[in-house]
C-alpha cells in the first residue's frame, strides 16, 4: 500500500508559476510510476504527466509539455509538479497517483494507477 498526500496549491495569476509537492509513505517505492493527474468538474481526470521514481525518467502530456517539470527526491519520498507559465485551462484540482510496482511511464489512462492522493485545488485567474 501506498497513501498519498498533496500539497502546495493555491491561487495565482495567469504566467505565474505553482510548486505541487506528493508526500508518499507506506511501501517503499522502487519501479513504480507515479503520475500527476487533473479535473475539473464534468470531466474525466486528465492525465498531466508522470515519472519512473527508480530512473528519474519523466513522460508529460502534450498540452502542458514545456511548461510542467515533475521530479522527484527519493530521500524525502517526494514527488513535486513545477506549473510555470500558467493559464486559465489549467484551473483543475490535481492529483498524484502511483502505480504498484511496474507499470508504464507512457500511460495516460487513469485506471492504471492504483493508489490517489485527495487532491489539491489550482486556481489560475486572469
Amino acid at each position: 500500500q501506498v497513501q498519498l498526500v498533496e500539497s502546495g496549491g493555491g491561487t495565482v495569476q495567469v504566467g505565474g508559476s505553482l510548486r505541487l509537492s506528493c508526500q508518499a509513505s507506506g511501501e517503499t517505492l522502487g519501479h513504480h510510476v507515479m503520475g500527476w493527474f487533473r479535473q475539473t468538474p464534468g470531466k474525466e481526470r486528465e492525465f498531466v504527466g508522470a515519472i519512473r521514481w527508480s530512473f528519474g525518467t519523466t513522460h508529460y502530456a502534450d498540452t502542458i509539455k514545456g511548461r510542467f517539470t515533475i521530479s522527484r527526491d527519493i530521500a524525502k519520498n517526494t514527488m513535486s509538479l513545477q506549473m510555470d507559465s500558467l493559464k486559465p485551462d489549467d484551473t483543475a484540482v490535481y492529483y498524484c497517483a502511483a502505480t504498484t510496482n511496474g507499470g508504464s511511464l507512457t500511460d495516460a489512462n487513469s485506471r492504471s494507477y492504483d493508489y490517489w492522493g485527495q487532491g489539491t485545488q489550482v486556481t489560475v485567474s486572469s
